[in-house]
Parts: structure tokens; sequence; C-alpha cells
């Protein structure tokens, strides 16, 4: 149940944003993932989908996410939700924004045209000009002028480090990861930095309005290849999604046998939240490079 303090607090902001006098007349409670307790409000007759966490345990995650989704929405033709605020009250923090109706169904091909015009915003260096988080994690996102120095520094050593202390991984698998990381700089085509969602997995993207819509982003300029591999992690987007994108922004020569390298951040992510099953799939990885 969403807490009365949080509820009062929420109307009193909704007033000051509709300069009139709001009551939230419905909450229910709708899957909110893993990190937050999500609801639906109706606001004097109008829906929303509220996001509620800990203020704590996750300092300023859902001010990362409002500029994420601001990025999308001011870069991409896809449906971005409305944010309508976020803060904090007492020990929470929250984003309210619009209510999605979300549908599996739509069409692909603009879906994966819609990945082509996102991403052929670049930029000469891989990062962000803030931090934010992937899942429940910090991303650092300090800029740098070179894709194998980021995915090595900024995205697969710190997560991998965690994850060997934490006794994941040893000192064999230590070794084929540097082994790895020293050819990374001629593995990947050099490309400018695309701007990435950073999360593009089917949990996140779908269609609302008839039009494809993303979502929950873990955003930062990127080689594009990690979000093509984000899609194919958990069994992949339907096959017009890919040939549309190639059609309007080709991907390299060989772009399939880097999607397990480009897979390798994600892994760590789920290593680090979900234990080994996920350790044994970066192993294999690791290995074969």
């Amino acid at each position: 149940m969403l807490n009365h303090a949080l509820k009062t607090h929420l109307e009193e902001s909704l007033e000051n944003l509709l300069n009139a006098t709001t009551e939230i007349t419905s909450i229910k409670s709708v899957g909110g993932g893993d990190i937050n307790d999500a609801y639906q409000l109706i606001a004097n007759g109008k829906e929303c989908f509220l996001k509620v966490n800990s203020s704590l345990k996750y300092p300023a995650m859902f001010m990362a996410e409002h500029r994420g989704l601001a990025l999308l929405k001011d870069h991409s033709n896809f449906f971005i939700p409305k944010v309508y605020f976020n803060g904090e009250h007492q020990e929470f923090s929250y984003l309210l924004m619009e209510w999605m109706d979300l549908s599996a169904n739509g069409d692909w091909r603009e879906f994966g045209i819609s990945l082509a015009g996102l991403h052929s915003n670049t930029d000469p260096r891989f990062g962000l000009d803030h931090n934010n988080y992937i899942g429940n994690l910090p991303q650092i996102n300090t800029l740098t002028t070179s894709w194998s120095e980021f995915y090595a520094n900024q995205r697969l050593l710190p997560l991998f480090k965690k994850a060997y202390d934490h006794g994941l991984f040893d000192e064999l698998d230590h070794q084929h990861l540097m082994r790895l990381l020293n050819k990374l700089e001629n593995i990947y085509p050099i490309e400018d930095a695309s701007l990435l969602h950073g999360d593009l997995w089917g949990g996140n993207a779908d269609f609302c309005n008839d039009r494809p819509s993303i979502f929950d982003p873990a955003v930062y300029y990127g080689h594009r290849e990690m979000d093509i591999a984000m899609t194919l992690l958990f069994g992949g987007f339907p096959a017009e999604m890919y040939e549309a994108y190639n059609e309007v922004y080709p991907l390299e020569k060989a772009w399939r046998d880097r999607i397990d390298i480009g897979q390798l951040y994600p892994l760590l992510v789920h290593v680090l939240l979900f234990g080994r099953s996920y350790a044994r799939q970066v192993k294999s990885i690791l290995k074969r490079f």
C-alpha cells in the first residue's frame, strides 16, 4: 500500500503542477520489477504511473531515469512516456509519469527504423555527462574518446571485480578477461558513439498508441552494437526489426560475431543481481575469445 504521507505529498505536488485542487481517488499496485514498487494512480480522473523506491539505497536513481527518458524523447521517434515529475519525500524516491497501455503487437519494421534513428545521434565521446543506473547497479559514464577503453574500464572491469570479490569468478577467469580486453581495440569497428537505450531487452520495449515504445533506460553514448546485442540476449526481437535497422543504418560486417562480447556487460549485471547461473555464461564467452 502506498505510504499515506507520500500520497499526500504527491497530491500537493500535482496541485502545484496543475494549478488545481487534486485528489488521488485510486491506487492500485502493479508489477514494478525487483527494485521498485509500482502503482497505477488515478488523480482527477487521469491515469498515472508511479514508481517508488528507497532514497537511501538508490540515491538520484529516478532523477537519472527522468533525464534518460528526456534524452530519448528529444532524440528519437519512439513513444516515450511523459514524466510529470520526480522527487524525494522522507525515505522515499518517486517518479510519476503518464500511464501507458502497452501491447506486444505492432510494426517491428517501424521499431527497427526508430532504433536506427536513435543510434544516428552520435558523439565523438563515449559515456554521458552524468552517471545513472542499470538495474540497481550504479553505471559510471565518464566521457572517454576510445570505445575499447570505455568498455574495458567503465563496464567490464568494475563489474567483474565485484563478482570476483564475491567468489563468482577465479583467477583463470580473470586471465581470460584480460586477454579479451587486450584485443578489444581490434575487435570492434571504429565508429562514433551512438545514443543508446542501454538496457534494451524485451521487457523494456513494446508498442503504445500504435507506435514503438521504449522505457526504463540506462542511457549513455556507446557502441551501437551494445543495444543490438542486448536485444538478442533473451530470445531476440522479430527478424524484421533487424532487417529494417540494417536497411536504414547498416551494421558493420561480422556484427553477429561480436554479439557475445556485447552481451558480457548485461550478463555481468545479472551475475551481480542473480548469481552463479549467469557467471557460467560469462565464463563460456571469455573462454571462446
